[in-house]
C-alpha cells in the first residue's frame, strides 16, 4: 500500500537555451563565404499537470530534483539547434505549489485536467548570421543560450471533498464513512486508529454522489502539536460542509464540542463560519429518542442543525445522507 504523503519539497530547473553557432558558408572558389551559423535551440519547460490517478505526493519523497533538457547548439547552413524536451511533472488534484523560501502561492491545481508551464526554458542564442551587416560581413560572434529558471518548491496536497468529518478520537467518523461510502478505513476502539485522511464516495439510490473526508481525531492542544489531527485540518478547508461528530457516550459531550471548537478557532477562525452540522453518534445506546433530548437541548444553543445516528444499526443514516445531498445540490 502506498503511503499517504501530503507535503514535499523539490528543486526544479528548466532547460538552458543552446548557444548560437559561428559558421561560414563553404563555396567553391570563395575563400570565406557569408555567415550561416544557426540559432541555438530553446530549453525545455517545466510543466505541471494534474493526474486524477494520483492521490499522494509519495513519489516526491524519493526524487527531489527535476530538470528539463537543454537546447542544442546551432549548426552551420543556418540550422537551428533542437529544442530541449519539456519535463512534465504529474501531481494529484488538489496540489498547491508554493515558493519554498517565501511561501508565496505559485499555483493551485484544484481541478482535473489542469496543465501549466511553471518555469520556461531559456531562449536559444543567436548564430553569427544575425550579426551580419553592410559593414560587418564576417561576424565572429554569437550569443550564448539563456540560462534556465531555477526554483525551490513546496508541494502541499489538500484533499478535495464535499464533506469533512470532525471529532475527537473514537467519535465514530471512520465507522460512519465505512457505512455510507465505498471507503474501508481501519476501525478499532482505541485513539488514533485513523493515522491518515480517508476519502470515500457516497452514491446511494438516485442522489447525486458526493465525497466525504475523514481526518484523524483532534484532541485538546492539537493546535500546539498535540496528537495527529492538526496536521490534516488543511484537508477540510475546501469542503462545502463540516459534520462535527460527538459520541453520546462521552463523559461530557458539551466539553467534547467545545474542544473541537477551540482547535478550529486556533487553526483557522474562518472554519467556524463554515457550514457545519452536529452529528450525535452511537445513538443506539438509548432505547428511546426522548433520552437524547437533554443533550440536544444543550446543543441547540450553538445554533447548528443536529442529527442523531447509529452507524452500527443504520439509524438516521438515510435522513443524514438525504439532507447532505440536498445541501450540496439545492
Amino acid at each position: 500500500m502506498i503511503r499517504f504523503i501530503d507535503e514535499a519539497f523539490i528543486s526544479v530547473q528548466s532547460g538552458s537555451g543552446g548557444p548560437g553557432a559561428i559558421r561560414f558558408r563553404r563555396e567553391k572558389y570563395v575563400a570565406k563565404g557569408g555567415p550561416d551559423g544557426g540559432d541555438g535551440g530553446k530549453g525545455g519547460d517545466i510543466i505541471f499537470v494534474t493526474d486524477p490517478n494520483l492521490s499522494t505526493l509519495y513519489d516526491f519523497q524519493y526524487k527531489r530534483l527535476f530538470q528539463a533538457e537543454n537546447g542544442e547548439s546551432g549548426q552551420g547552413q543556418l540550422k537551428s539547434g533542437s529544442r530541449g524536451q519539456d519535463l512534465v511533472i504529474r501531481v494529484p488534484v488538489g496540489t498547491i505549489v508554493r515558493n519554498a523560501k517565501t511561501q508565496e502561492l505559485l499555483a493551485d491545481f484544484s481541478k482535473p485536467d489542469i496543465q501549466k508551464v511553471m518555469f520556461e526554458g531559456g531562449r536559444g542564442g543567436k548564430g553569427n548570421h544575425f550579426f551580419k551587416s553592410s559593414t560587418y560581413q564576417t561576424p565572429m560572434r554569437a550569443q550564448p543560450g539563456e540560462k534556465g529558471e531555477v526554483g525551490e518548491l513546496k508541494l502541499e496536497l489538500k484533499l478535495l471533498a464535499d464533506v469533512g468529518l470532525l471529532g475527537l478520537p473514537n467519535a465514530g467518523k471512520s465507522t460512519l464513512l465505512s457505512r455510507i461510502s465505498n471507503s474501508k478505513p481501519k476501525i478499532a476502539n482505541y485513539p488514533f486508529t485513523t493515522l491518515t485522511p480517508n476519502l470515500g464516495v457516497v452514491k446511494i439510490g438516485d442522489i447525486l454522489p458526493f465525497t466525504v473526508a475523514d481526518i484523524p481525531g483532534l484532541i485538546e492542544g492539537a493546535h500546539q502539536g498535540v496528537g495527529l489531527g492538526i496536521q490534516f485540518l488543511k484537508h477540510i478547508e475546501r469542503t462545502k460542509l463540516l459534520l462535527h461528530l460527538i459520541d453520546v457516550m462521552d463523559e461530557d459531550p458539551m466539553q467534547s464540542y467545545e474542544t473541537i471548537e477551540t482547535e478550529l478557532k486556533h487553526y483557522n477562525p474562518k472554519l467556524l463560519k463554515h457550514p457545519r452540522w452536529i452529528v450525535l453518534t452511537k445513538a443506539d445506546v438509548f432505547s428511546d429518542d426522548k433520552d437524547m433530548s437533554p443533550l440536544q437541548e444543550k446543543l441547540k444553543c450553538k445554533g447548528l442543525p443536529i442529527f442523531c445516528i447509529s452507524s452500527v444499526q443504520g439509524k438516521g443514516l438515510k435522513e443524514l445522507i438525504f439532507k447532505i445531498s440536498t445541501h450540496l445540490h439545492p
